[in-house]
């Protein structure tokens, strides 16, 4: 299922078979928490900028508009014509962001709908049944998300749990793949190692989820409030305990220089919101460093957002035409801008699959980082 081609230190170069297709890694799963990329960014477009893999908000489908009413349409490719691997998340990182809204029990965690207020109670069981509904490629295992300053006695109590809704998850899904009317039989799960900054809980965690034999293991609960020092050391000593011959996915991170530094730790998969968010806000990642559109200098500027460019925007408008229509909040604006993120993303994720091919990461991890840290604009 995976295998490694490569490998450069701790970094792996690899691909991982799905029942939606082969993923080749490194790789950046665009966020589509809605099932949509936010920006008015279309399935062909996603084609268009060599997008591999989408990652859609499992608690957010339940609400909007029901994973039953997902499930009735044929499931989420269908749903949102995309035929290509898709990962839910389990909802487990809403126990984190809307700690007003819940309360944490050994069956689950009760909600309130961040929409309409109304309860909701999710669990392992319910995570799992949900995803399968969904039909993803990837379902991500029922988890709770600790904050990082919370005191390693609730940490260490917290991670217990996740292990036991762990093997609940993993019971709940094999159950769900035997069934006649499930629509993906072979849906796959991954397990969350947790422990906030305690590299003993984390080490701990680990171990004991690779017992479990899964598909693939995540890292959750970093860039939640961490510094990056303190989650490269985590990546340092945690990477070694999941198993080497499965995909490490580290859940949310980041930015270019956060994945060139947890590949060089052994990651093969992330996912991130910054490249959407910041192209909605006409912040434009080029290798030269960030690059504010709705900055004065730009106004008259008849260059593409980076020249040499590849993607579909670059190709074609200039940042004096984009920084325009941002101004006047026409939609196109905030989609070209989206557009270009991402693809500069892919095209990392392209560069650095390709270095590792070739024996040349390290080097090509300093220049990267080295041209986007002597940019022009500081932001």
């Amino acid at each position: 299922m995976y295998k490694i081609i490569t490998q450069e230190g701790r970094a792996k170069r690899g691909e991982f078979h799905t029942p939606h297709g082969v993923i080749q890694t490194p790789v950046f799963m665009n966020v589509g928490t809605v099932a949509a990329i936010k920006g008015a960014v279309s399935t062909e477009d996603l084609e268009q900028i060599g997008t591999q893999v989408q990652l859609s908000n499992t608690y957010h489908l339940h609400v909007r508009p029901g994973d039953e009413v997902v499930k009735k349409m044929g499931g989420l490719h269908k749903f949102m014509s995309w035929d290509k691997p898709i990962l839910t998340d389990s909802g487990g990182f809403q126990v984190f962001s809307l700690a007003g809204l819940r309360k944490i029990k050994e069956e689950g965690v009760y909600f309130n709908s961040h929409i309409d207020g109304r309860k909701i109670f999710m669990g392992p069981e319910e995570s799992m049944q949900i995803q399968s509904n969904l039909a993803s490629t990837i379902a991500m295992a029922f988890d709770e998300c600790p904050s990082s300053k919370a005191d390693k006695g609730y940490v260490r109590a917290s991670v217990e749990r996740t292990t036991r809704w762990l093997e609940r998850c993993q019971k709940k899904m094999k159950e769900l793949n035997m069934r006649e009317d499930t629509i993906n039989k072979e849906q796959l799960l991954f397990g969350i190692n947790q422990g906030a900054i305690f590299t003993d809980l984390r080490i701990e965690h680990a171990k004991r989820i690779a017992e479990f034999d899964l598909p693939g293991y995540a890292l959750g609960g970093l860039a939640v409030g961490e510094s990056h020092e303190e989650m490269y050391h985590v990546l340092e000593e945690t990477v070694p305990y999941l198993p080497v011959n499965k995909p490490t996915y580290l859940m949310g991170v980041g930015t270019p220089a956060n994945i060139l530094e947890a590949v060089e730790r052994g990651v093969d998969f992330f996912d991130c919101v910054y490249p959407t968010r910041n192209g909605r806000h006409a912040h434009l990642y080029t290798n030269f460093g960030k690059i504010n559109l709705m900055n004065a200098q730009y106004e008259t500027d008849d260059s593409p957002i980076e020249e040499g460019c590849g993607c579909p925007t670059c190709r074609r408008y200039s940042r004096g035409y984009i920084r325009h229509l941002l101004k006047a909040k026409e939609m196109l604006g905030m989609r070209l801008c989206v557009l270009h993120n991402l693809y500069f993303y892919n095209k990392m994720m392209e560069e650095i699959r390709e270095a590792l091919d070739e024996g040349r990461f390290a080097a090509y991890k300093k220049a990267k980082l080295d041209g986007m840290n002597n940019g022009n604009e500081k932001m």
